[in-house]
Parts: structure tokens; sequence; C-alpha cells
């Protein structure tokens, strides 16, 4: 006996737009079930994760502010995946751009007279650092065939362990008691705040912005539908005149970017200076993120904020129900497989055929 996935002949749309939903309530089962064998009642836990991030106004922000950058990598990823692409190094893309802006800051700390460039430019050489990093396992997948999972995902190690020097040594702050961290940036380096005494900064507009128009460009435009169509039939493409390895170093380009930008809106924004350390994993959690809101937009954004405010509901149960972090990341990872799986039977109908060996045709 064996079981075989057979693709559906017609596909609900009903059952489309509510697989993520099932499976976002399997998970909450599946995790109060974990809770409750670490002893914690599942009704507190559920509180303390989902309703207490969304009871004040500064936890609100929190989630936002965590959302804004998972939203805008996980948007960059889009056009590599559904390209049929894997960059998994958004990561180090991330790391480069914080760096690269970040040295534009420090480069011109102390300057008087006309500053309205500076932030800009720190935008800018975020951006094209990302997209220049991403570049490298792009044209290595191009020019010699070489696997992009594997060149996207050791780069990170590279990016992480560069930025690491360069606030030990050449970045770091002389009147910073030999700590590892930059001087703080000047007002005229750090994203301006929306509203007075609040923590949401301008990067959270920009952000928006970036989803709107990657919408606009993957539903409207020809190069959306080349996106679209060498990810979903490249044999088809290849008749239409369609360039797989143009196709590679362009969405490898937005990707990149995207990455790089979010890096730098990240460190002049929250964070204010260079640190050892500029992200909590944003380029991995991106990929799930990116799956998560089925590759599209609008359900990454929704994807994004969910995720983040796990995130920020994860940090407060560690304090007040003193359970573990790590909780948190398997239960993002839950999440991702139960609704690739619930993506899975959507599109597929399981059949069990008696006998005959696996694989086998009927």
């Amino acid at each position: 006996m064996r079981l075989d996935l057979v693709p559906r002949v017609r596909r609900s749309p009903w059952l489309d737009a509510l697989s993520p939903v099932l499976a976002f309530a399997a998970a909450v089962l599946v995790g109060g079930l974990a809770v409750s064998a670490l002893g914690v009642s599942p009704g507190a836990a559920f509180l303390t994760y989902f309703v207490a991030p969304l009871s004040e106004v500064w936890s609100l922000q929190e989630v936002v502010l965590k959302a804004a950058p998972l939203a805008l990598i996980a948007t960059g990823l889009t056009f590599c995946y559904r390209a049929g692409l894997w960059n998994i190094g958004a990561e180090g893309q991330y790391v480069v751009g914080g760096l690269a802006g970040g040295w534009v800051a420090i480069a011109t700390h102390g300057a008087e007279g006309f500053t309205l460039w500076i932030l800009p430019a720190m935008l800018a050489a975020g951006t094209l650092a990302g997209l220049a990093y991403a570049m490298i396992p792009a044209l290595l997948k191009v020019r010699l065939g070489v696997s992009e999972i594997l060149t996207s995902l050791m780069l990170v190690y590279v990016a992480q362990l560069g930025l690491d020097y360069m606030v030990r040594g050449p970045l770091r702050d002389p009147q910073g008691y030999n700590f590892p961290q930059s001087v703080s940036f000047d007002a005229a380096a750090r994203l301006p705040y929306l509203a007075e005494g609040e923590s949401l900064h301008a990067g959270v507009l920009v952000v928006a912005l970036a989803l709107a128009l990657a919408g606009l460009v993957l539903a409207r435009t020809l190069f959306g539908f080349e996106v679209r169509l060498v990810g979903a039939s490249p044999r088809a493409a290849r008749f239409a005149g369609f360039s797989k390895g143009r196709l590679t170093l362009a969405v490898f380009a937005i990707s990149g970017g995207a990455a790089g930008l979010a890096g730098i809106l990240e460190v002049a924004g929250r964070i204010g200076q260079l640190q050892p350390e500029i992200s909590p994993g944003y380029g991995f959690t991106a990929i799930i993120v990116a799956f998560l809101g089925r590759l599209s937009p609008p359900g990454i954004l929704i994807a994004a904020l969910v995720i983040a405010l796990t995130t920020i509901g994860g940090e407060g149960a560690q304090i007040d129900l003193k359970l573990p972090l790590d909780l948190t990341r398997a239960f993002q990872g839950l999440l991702l497989g139960l609704v690739l799986g619930a993506d899975v039977l959507a599109r597929y109908h399981v059949r069990i055929v008696p006998g005959g060996a696996a694989g086998a045709t009927p």
C-alpha cells in the first residue's frame, strides 16, 4: 500500500483562502500542548503570546517595527522564489547593507552645514551594497553553474564576521571604552520619528512604499509576468524568448537590494550605531514570512505582522511565564511546515493505492 498525491481537477478558492488559517489554528493547538507539557496553562500562554502585545501602544509599535524589515526582505526574496531561484543569503545582504550605510554615517560624523544629503546617501549605500553582495552567488550561478543555495548561505557568515571585525577595529568608537561598537550616529544620520515621543520611524513608510511597488511590478508588468513564467514553466519561458540568466541577475539584484535597504533602515532607525550584531536573524526569518505570505506582498505583510506578534509575545512569555525563547522559534518553524502542508493538500488529494511497489504507476 502506498499514498499518491493526485492533482485536484478543480481547486476550491475557499480551501486556498482558509488553509493558512487552519494551519495557524493547528500550530496554536500543538503549541498549547507543548506549553502544557512544560507545566504552563495554555490559556495564559495564548494571552501572553497573542493578546498582550496588542493591548499596549508601545507593544503595537514594536510589532510594526519588527514586522517592517521582515516584510521588506521577504518581498525581495519573493522575486527569487517565484522565479524558481533560492536566495538563502538575505541575512548576509542585510548585514552588508547596514555596514555600508553605517560607514557613511560614521564618515560624516560631526559634519556641519548642509547635512540633508547624509541620510539619502546612507540608504543608497545600504541598498547598493546589498545588491552587489547578492550578485556574487547570482554571477556564480549564471557563469559557472554553482548552486546559489550554498554560495548565498556561506556568504552570510562572511558578512557577519566582516561586520564584527569592522566594529572591533577600524570603525570602533575611540571614546567608547573599548566596547565593540561605533559612535552613535548624528541626528542627520537617523530616521525621523513619525510622532514625538513614539518609536515608529520613517522607515516604516519606506517599507510600505516598497511593498506597494513590488505588488504593482509583480501583478502589472511584463517583468512580473516573466518572473512568474520562468518559475512555473522554464521551457515555455525559453520558447517565449526570456533569458533565465538575465532574470537570475535581476531577481537577485532586487532581493539583495531589498535586504540591504532593510539593514540600513534598522541601523539608522532603532539601533543608531554599528554593533557586532545588528540582526536577530531577520534574513532567515524572512524566508518563513515569504512562504507564509504565499509569495504575495499583501500576504507577506500579514505574515510579517503575525511573526512579529509571536516574537514580541515570546519575549513576554520568557519573562512572565519562564518559557524558553526557543519555543517561539519552534512555533514559527512549525507554522511554516503546516502552511506548506496545507498548501499541498489544497492542490492535491491523497489517494491510497493498495499493493504494488512504492512509486509504481497504477
